[in-house]
C-alpha cells in the first residue's frame, strides 16, 4: 500500500487517493474523485477520494474490532495519545494554517489562532478533562457507570475543516469510543493531515478511521450503519434533519450541531463607539462562515443612526483580500455556490424594504477573481423579511430596533429571541448586571455579556433548531458516555 504525499499547503501532495482503514492507507473502492477548489484562486488545488458505502462499512467494522480494546484503555493513557496530536498539530500548524486559508479561504492570521490552534486546543483539554474524569461513583445501594457508546460516526463541515473534527473526535476518544470521520467534501484537505498526525501518534489500528466523501453517500451511509451507535453532526439545520432521519431507524444516538442567526443586544446605556466595531467584526468572524456568528444587531430605536454610521465605517475599513495576505481580515467565501446564495440573500433583503448602509449584492470591483462578497451591513430589518431570520453564512450584519421606553429590555429580549434558532448571543451595557438580567432571558445556548472570553472548557451547543447536544469540556465529554446503573 502506499501512503500519499504529505500535504505541505504549498501546492503539492494535496491529490488523495487513499482513506485511512485501520491503521493503514489503503484505496477507496470508488472511483469518484472530488476536487477541493481553492475559493481565492478559482483554481483546484487537491482532491480526495469520494468514498463509498463499502468504504463506510469497512470503517465501521475496523472501528467495531479496535473498540473492546480502547475502551479498556486506562484514561490515564487515552489522555496521553491525545497530548502527543495535540503536539503533532503543534508541530505542523504553519502549514496546516496555510492549508486551511487555501482550502477555505479563512485570512491566514484567523487560521493559525482559530482554525489550527483551537484544534490543538481541544486535543489537550480532553486530555484533560477525559484522565480526571469520575467514571464509576456511587449513589445509595448502586454504583452509577459512565461507560463510551462504542463506534462513533462524525460528519464535520467546511468552515472549520480541523477544529469541528478535533471538537468530535478528541472528546469521542477520551471517552473511549472508536471513531470513523466523514469531513465535508469542500475542504477535506487538513482533515488527512491530522490522519497523519494520529497514525503518527500511535493509535491502535481501527480507533480512528477517515473516509472522505459526499454527504448523500459516504454521509448517509454512516448514519444509517447498524453498526454505528453514535452520530455526532455539525452543520446546516436542513442536513441535521436528514442525519436524524437516517438515524432513526437503528435508534441511534445523535448529536447536532446546526445552524444559527444570532443576536448582539445592545442596551441603551451601551457604549456604541466601542460595542458596534466589536458587533461588526463578530459577524464577519471567518468570513461570516460561523455557525455562532453574531450576524443580527439589536439596538435601542433612538440610537439608530449613530450604530448604523458606526458599522458602516467599521464595515467599510475591514480589509478584503487575498487570505494569505498578512493584513486581510475577510477573505473570499467558501465556493461560487456559496458566494452567489449570500448575494441573493441581500438582493431579497432590498426587495423586502431593508436599507443598504453598506456593501451590497455586487461582488467586489478590486477583486477580479475569487468567491469574495463585500462587507455588507443592512439596516431597517423586520421580522417579516427573510434575512432577519434565515442563515446567510456570508458578511452580512443586519440591524433590527426595538422601542427604547420603559419596557425596552424586555422588548430587546422578545425581539433576540424572535429566531427559530438558539446558538449563540451577547448583550453589551454598562451595568454589568442588566446586561447578566438580558442574558439569562435570552434562548441560547451560548451568551457573551460585555464580551467574556472564549472558555474552551464551557459548553458550546444550541436551543431549537440550532440542535442538541454539547461540545467541550465536562459536558463534551459526558456526550459520548452511557450511563449504566449497577445495584449491589
Amino acid at each position: 500500500m502506499t501512503t500519499p504525499t504529505r500535504p505541505t499547503g504549498r501546492g503539492t501532495g494535496m491529490h488523495h487517493r487513499h482513506i485511512y482503514l485501520d491503521g493503514a492507507w489503503t484505496a477507496s473502492t470508488g472511483r469518484c474523485v472530488i476536487d477541493v477548489v481553492e475559493p481565492a484562486t478559482e483554481k483546484v488545488i487537491g482532491s480526495a477520494p469520494g468514498g463509498t458505502p463499502e468504504d463506510v462499512d469497512a470503517a465501521v467494522r475496523a472501528a467495531r474490532r479496535a473498540f473492546a480494546g480502547w475502551a479498556e484503555t486506562p484514561a490515564v493513557e487515552r489522555a496521553a495519545y491525545l497530548r502527543r496530536i495535540a503536539e503533532g498539530i503543534e508541530r505542523r500548524a504553519p502549514d496546516l494554517a496555510e492549508l486551511i486559508a487555501r482550502e477555505v479561504g479563512t485570512p491566514i492570521g484567523f487560521a493559525r489562532l482559530a482554525q489550527v490552534g483551537l484544534a490543538a486546543l481541544a486535543f489537550r483539554t480532553a486530555a484533560e478533562v477525559g484522565e480526571a474524569y469520575p467514571y464509576e461513583q456511587t449513589q445509595g445501594p448502586s454504583l452509577l457507570i459512565r461507560e463510551p457508546f462504542g463506534v462513533v460516526g462524525a460528519i464535520t463541515p467546511w468552515n472549520y475543516p480541523l477544529f469541528q473534527v478535533a471538537a468530535k473526535a478528541a472528546y469521542a476518544l477520551a471517552a473511549g469510543n472508536t471513531v470513523v470521520l466523514k469531513p465535508s467534501e469542500a475542504a477535506p484537505l487538513s482533515v488527512f493531515v491530522l490522519a497523519e498526525i494520529m497514525d503518527e501518534a500511535g493509535l491502535p489500528a481501527g480507533v480512528v478511521n477517515l473516509v472522505s466523501g459526499t454527504g448523500p453517500v459516504a454521509g448517509q451511509a454512516l448514519a444509517t450503519h447498524p453498526d454505528v451507535d453514535f452520530v455526532s453532526f455539525t452543520g446546516s439545520t436542513a442536513v441535521g434533519r436528514t442525519i436524524t432521519r437516517a438515524a432513526a431507524d437503528t435508534v441511534k444516538r445523535v448529536a447536532l450541531e446546526l445552524g444559527g442567526k444570532s443576536p448582539t443586544v445592545l442596551l441603551a446605556d451601551a457604549d456604541v463607539a466601542d460595542v458596534v466595531p466589536r458587533a461588526v467584526a463578530a459577524a464577519f468572524v471567518n468570513n461570516g462562515q460561523t455557525c455562532c456568528a453574531l450576524t443580527r444587531l439589536v439596538v435601542p430605536r433612538s440610537r439608530k443612526g449613530e450604530v448604523e454610521r458606526a458599522a458602516a465605517k467599521a464595515a467599510e475599513s475591514t480589509q478584503v483580500g487575498h487570505p494569505l495576505l498578512p493584513g486581510t481580515q475577510l477573505g473570499p467565501l467558501v465556493s461560487a455556490g456559496q458566494r452567489d446564495r449570500v448575494l441573493r440573500h441581500v438582493r431579497r433583503a432590498l426587495g423586502q424594504g431593508a436599507t443598504l448602509i453598506t456593501g451590497g449584492a455586487e461582488p467586489p470591483e478590486d477583486q477580479p477573481y475569487g468567491y469574495y462578497v463585500r462587507p455588507t451591513v443592512l439596516s431597517d430589518v423586520t421580522t417579516a423579511m427573510d434575512v432577519q431570520h434565515e442563515e446567510v453564512f456570508g458578511p452580512v450584519l443586519v440591524i433590527e430596533c426595538y422601542e427604547d421606553d420603559a419596557d425596552a429590555d424586555a422588548e430587546a429580549v422578545a425581539l433576540a429571541n424572535a429566531t427559530p434558532y438558539g446558538l449563540a448571543a451577547a448583550v453589551w451595557s454598562a451595568d454589568r448586571d442588566r446586561a447578566l438580567a438580558v442574558a439569562r432571558r435570552i434562548r441560547a445556548g451560548q451568551v457573551e455579556v460585555n464580551g467574556g472570553g472564549f472558555n474552551p472548557r464551557a459548553p458550546f451547543g444550541g436551543y431549537r433548531q440550532s440542535g442538541n447536544g454539547r461540545e467541550h469540556g465536562v459536558f463534551g465529554l459526558e456526550e459520548f458516555l452511557e450511563v449504566k446503573s449497577v445495584q449491589l
